[in-house]
């Protein structure tokens, strides 16, 4: 049993995700968690709601709230809509927590100990309006790289690059739109990532297991050189600056930047986990206790690789202590919305909750992780969506199993017919499975989720193929022994097909083998023997026939939420 460590991409607090934000980090991580705990494998997986910085700030005023009651709503909010959607977290953190805050002060110090941080004097935009400098996100402007005139402070999201507030280009406050902004002194903490270079360098390069996208941009920083990056913001909300326990003088306003503190809320969160549950963190993080046998895998959009691949490394490697880094960087495109992104701050797309007020939660997984941005950016349009399930989910799925189960009700008692001996039908099927679940079970260690979900489909489809070839219902007429055979491996072919739906469309799969009266404890993945997969069911085993698990989405509704939502304009 190996021991799989498991963290998507913090959402920030600002509101509800889009489904651009959970195709790119939480649900693939789900998906990837859900098929290693089916392999037995012991898994713990991580993710929180990032709660500090500007966004958080600008949204719980915009709110008309006081941060901390925003944030409090915020997080529950998004924990209840992403169980909704099956992310099956062992721990949603928050990375407001003091678990967070301790460990931030605790790296702060180890990395100043070792020479690795460092006060200095920066230029920050300051505003006249608002008396007040405007770090990040609170200001906005023209892209200097791209010319996209929406930029923010810290970055583009035109293009993705990481920018300062000072570079932006006819810059204006967010907080009060004023343009009467200059460019003042002010003392903050560095992170001198320079230093690391070649040792981050060293680790990149050691990294197996990551997809292209994520190296490639890891060497793009490095190959620009790193620059050593302030870590502390003129903020209130936030984890405070602190030196041997006390407020560090000239630093009493700022905080640490979230950007800092955020990625140490991965290994907070563990040490809230544990503070709940009575686990062992440190049998996660830190190979001195045991982490040294853990597979560390990482979820993200690649607009996150950089923080990840560098800023977080730095962090890590940089204490000389013994954390688990990341193993495996698993990086995604992003999805796209009828030609633009997705986005939060610009309310474009669809949003998880109303995703999930249109239609359940395992139409939208279907879709997204059967389309899911990996070898490039992946468009969503409605249009694809209908067609995707209804092909998929309701034809080649739903009425599968709609076949078989009220075949069996109504032919054989809703039981599990034993009489009838395999023929040439069942051969073929079972050397389709001996082909198709490796590759399956492959493409998911691969994290090749586009494949995993084409490879289940095809499963389905050979099922289909099956009964066509078996056809039990058209020799029912004259050989009932022959019809049973058909119907028992139809109704073992059910089984299967509801496991590997799990990691998918969980939901539906648990209808099917509760339907199929499947025990719990026998819900796992073993695919060693194929065939045996085939008549696994008792002979007389009672069925009962699951309600539609899949409606057909209709021209109409598609035309409804288009008028909706926006699309193909």
């Amino acid at each position: 049993m190996a021991r799989i460590l498991i963290t998507s991409a913090l959402p920030y607090i600002n509101g509800i995700k889009h489904l651009g934000n959970l195709a790119g980090s939480m649900l693939p991580a789900d998906v990837y968690a859900r098929v290693k705990r089916l392999e037995g494998d012991e898994v713990l997986y991580l993710c929180a709601t990032d709660e500090h910085g500007t966004p958080a700030e600008l949204a719980a005023a915009e709110a008309g709230m006081d941060v901390r009651s925003y944030c409090d709503e915020q997080h529950a909010l998004q924990k209840r809509v992403g169980e909704e959607f099956g992310l099956s977290w062992d721990w949603f953190g928050r990375s407001s927590n003091p678990q967070n805050s301790e460990l931030t002060q605790h790296f702060a110090q180890v990395l100043e100990d070792k020479g690795l941080i460092a006060e200095s004097v920066d230029e920050q935009v300051y505003s006249n309006a608002d008396k007040r400098f405007l770090p990040d996100r609170y200001v906005e402007g023209e892209c200097p790289v791209c010319g996209f005139e929406r930029a923010r402070g810290d970055q583009c999201d035109n293009c993705g690059s990481l920018l300062d507030p000072v570079d932006l280009k006819n810059p204006r406050s967010t907080i009060s739109g004023s343009t009467d902004l200059e460019v003042r002194k002010t003392r903050h903490l560095h992170l001198l990532q320079s230093k690391m270079e070649d040792r981050l360098r060293d680790w990149v390069d050691a990294a197996d297991g990551w997809p292209s996208l994520a190296k490639s941009i890891a060497y793009k920083w490095l190959d620009e050189g790193l620059k050593d990056r302030a870590i502390t913001r003129d903020l209130d909300w936030g984890v405070p600056v602190l030196k041997d326990g006390e407020p560090r003088e000239g630093f009493e306003e700022k905080v640490f930047y979230v950007w800092f503190d955020a990625p140490i809320e991965y290994i907070a969160a563990a040490a809230e986990w544990a503070e709940a549950t009575g686990g062992e963190w440190e049998r996660w993080w830190r190979t001195d206790k045991g982490a040294d046998d853990v597979s560390y895998v990482q979820f993200m959009g690649k607009d996150n690789v950089a923080f990840h691949a560098v800023s977080f490394p730095v962090t890590i490697l940089g204490s000389e202590e013994p954390w688990k880094t990341v193993d495996r960087l698993k990086a995604f495109n992003w999805v796209t919305w009828y030609g633009g992104k997705f986005s939060t701050s610009n309310k474009r797309g669809v949003f998880m909750d109303q995703a999930l007020s249109l239609l359940p939660a395992d139409y939208w997984r279907w879709y997204l992780m059967a389309n899911a941005p990996e070898g490039s950016d992946a468009a969503f349009t409605w249009e694809g969506f209908q067609a995707a399930v209804n092909a998929d989910l309701a034809n080649t799925l739903g009425n599968f199993i709609n076949r078989i189960t009220k075949y069996t009700a109504s032919k054989f008692d809703g039981a599990v017919p034993a009489a009838g001996e395999p023929g040439e039908a069942e051969a073929w099927m079972a050397a389709e499975l001996e082909q198709r679940l490796p590759q399956l079970v492959a493409h998911y260690d691969a994290m090749d989720f586009r494949k995993a979900a084409a490879e289940t489909r095809a499963i389905w489809a050979a099922g289909n193929e099956y009964l066509t070839r078996a056809e039990p219902w058209v020799k029912y007429k004259e050989d009932v022994d022959a019809a049973a055979i058909g119907v028992r491996t139809g109704l073992n072919l059910a089984v299967l097909f509801g496991l590997i739906a799990q990691p998918l469309v969980p939901f539906a799969a648990k209808k099917i083998l509760d339907a199929l009266d499947v025990p719990e404890d026998q819900r796992n993945w073993d695919f060693s023997d194929p065939k045996a997969l085939l008549d696994r069911l008792p002979h007389g085993h009672a069925i009962q026939p699951p309600d539609v698990l899949f409606a057909k989405i209709e021209d109409e509704q598609i035309e409804e939420w288009s008028a909706r939502f926006g699309g193909g304009e």
